[in-house]
């Protein structure tokens, strides 16, 4: 989709809003994977309900992109903008046991500074890809711990209410992959109480957990991270590599030979290609085990 109305155009730069033409969401995500339209950069939160009345009275649909680490996007020119958060400076700042926190700071980026002020307990999100604002929305989790646990205070743009909000974290779910955020919410910054931790042990659990993400994860090559959810009690990678799946293909769309939950683009898949690719394995997942099997990445299907 493109943006030409002059008055349109001329109003976002009068909100600090960078207008990006025709850009490729294949370059904005760690799939590789999504085709072409305009993109919003915003700058200042505060202008996200002006800006976001203005889209309305244009008739201007648009959609929300964080890091885009856990995201397919349909193939050709895409119906709909993307608006995405400018990342700011500082990302976090340390106020004793609380970190505030820039929902468009990077994940892993954030996990390091806190572990510089002896700040703990996320060392598994290390190597988790992404911003905090995604690693919130999914309530992102490795190695028996997650993001919800340690939330205190998001504040959020509620696309339903057309408002600014500050949600106490105890009015927020968090479950296993999942929280009560609405699809069209924007996450914009986030409280964390995290736990005092020296420095040399955080690191130490931080190079655990990154021997064992390296052992058994696809690192180097263009994913989404977990395809499909794990059902209670099971795992879709183990049901996925019982079937002997590892180095199925569909063009380039291909299941991990390393982590058969991990699906890669290996050169040039497109959306229709990795669709399908999903879809067969979870037929075949549900024919053998009796489980349908749940999307974790989220599809931006045209």
């Amino acid at each position: 989709m493109r943006l030409t109305d002059p008055k349109l155009i001329a109003a976002l730069a009068e909100l600090d809003v960078e207008l990006q033409h025709g850009i490729a969401l294949a370059d904005h995500t760690s799939l590789g994977i999504g085709g072409t339209t305009d993109l919003l950069r915003i700058r200042k939160h505060d202008s996200i309900p002006d800006l976001l009345r203005l889209l309305d009275s244009h008739a201007v649909p648009h959609k929300f992109l964080g890091g885009g680490s856990n995201l397919l996007v349909g193939d050709g020119e895409l119906p709909w903008i993307v608006l995405q958060l400018v990342r700011p400076t500082p990302e976090v700042v340390i106020e004793g046991h609380l970190a505030r926190v820039d929902a468009a700071a990077d994940l892993g980026r954030t996990v390091t500074y806190c572990a510089k002020h002896d700040l703990g307990g996320m060392e598994g999100l290390i190597g988790v890809p992404g911003t905090v604002g995604g690693a919130l929305r999914m309530n992102a989790g490795a190695y028996g711990m997650q993001i919800g646990s340690y939330v205190r205070e998001v504040k959020v743009y509620r696309t339903a209410a057309r408002k600014l909000e500050t949600l106490r974290g105890d009015q927020i779910s968090f479950e296993y992959r999942h929280t009560s955020f609405a699809p069209d919410d924007m996450m914009l910054a986030v409280t964390l109480e995290l736990p005092s931790k020296p420095f040399k042990e955080i690191l130490q659990g931080i190079r655990i957990c990154n021997e064992k993400r390296r052992a058994s994860q696809p690192l180097g090559q263009k994913s989404a991270g977990c395809i499909f959810k794990n059902p209670p009690g099971a795992s879709a990678g183990r049901m996925i590599d019982e079937l002997g799946l590892k180095g199925l293909s569909v063009g380039d769309a291909r299941v991990s030979d390393r982590h058969a939950n991990f699906f890669v683009n290996a050169g040039s898949a497109s959306a229709k290609d990795m669709l399908t690719l999903i879809a067969d394995v979870r037929r075949r997942v549900e024919k053998a085990f009796n489980v349908a099997l749940e999307h974790e990445v989220v599809v931006w299907n045209v």
